[in-house]
């Protein structure tokens, strides 16, 4: 069984992210990028699968600039067989990346598709979904463990009560929560080994998806800054504030 496996180029998490003067987005001059978190807990997944012997082959994907081929060879380093970059300078959209992920599947003919539940740059939550949905494929979101069984997998998830197990028919769509697994670093030989894994390189019109951005950047500001607090001797002069500001 293949494993596509969709991977990000992101600023990396430890940067604090810096908004253009002219607030029209996010400064990326100069600023460290990586691989999506939650990306990389998929392809940690995605790995450990093939180590079990469920999976045969790990295919990363990526959409975005030639950069993003740094991304993928990460991915390679870390345990993915080869990778597929769809390579492209638009901002694209959650839609129009789900509609490439089918158009890679629909080639690749993959029995899991493993994904982040999101990336923290745009924090959209959607690819995942929109592709279960494209695709019309069962889905398991937030997963906190995955096991496959035969022609099925069985994910527990996370929900806002606690944990919920759900058993999907392969092919299915899976998308990964932070507790999946702790991902492991690319050791120097396997990064030497990745530079000579294959990397194709296609472009969005190879699967027919256009990405025209439908929806508009207005404005990106910084959030506001929170005032200082204030130290209240005791209880009730705490309980006589509360009351002044309306809050009690």
């Amino acid at each position: 069984m293949k494993a596509l496996v969709c991977v990000k180029r992101v600023i990396d998490y430890n940067v604090k992210p810096r908004v253009k003067s002219d607030g029209t987005g996010v400064d990326l001059a100069n600023v460290k990028m990586s691989m999506n978190p939650f990306d990389e807990i998929a392809v940690e997944e995605a790995i450990r699968l093939k180590e079990k012997g469920v999976v045969t082959e790990i295919i990363a994907l990526s959409v975005g600039p030639q950069k993003a081929q740094e991304t993928l060879r990460t991915a390679l380093a870390m345990g993915a067989d080869r990778a597929i970059l769809v390579q492209t300078d638009d901002e694209v959209e959650p839609l129009a990346v789900a509609k490439i992920v089918k158009g890679v599947a629909g080639e690749e003919a993959p029995g899991l598709i493993i994904t982040g539940k999101q990336a923290i740059d745009d924090d959209s939550n959607q690819v995942g979904q929109m592709v279960a949905a494209l695709m019309g494929r069962p889905q398991g979101t937030f997963a906190n463990e995955v096991t496959v069984e035969g022609d099925s997998v069985v994910v527990k998830r996370e929900v806002d009560g606690g944990l919920e197990t759900v058993k999907l028919a392969l092919p299915a769509i899976v998308t990964t929560d932070l507790r999946l697994n702790e991902p492991r670093y690319a050791s120097l030989p396997n990064i030497m080994k990745a530079k000579s894994k294959p990397l194709a390189t296609k472009a969005p019109g190879d699967y027919g998806v256009d990405t025209a951005p439908r929806l508009k950047t207005l404005k990106v500001s910084e959030p506001p800054v929170r005032s200082a607090g204030i130290k209240v001797p005791d209880v009730d002069a705490l309980v006589a504030k509360l009351k002044e500001m309306g809050v009690a």
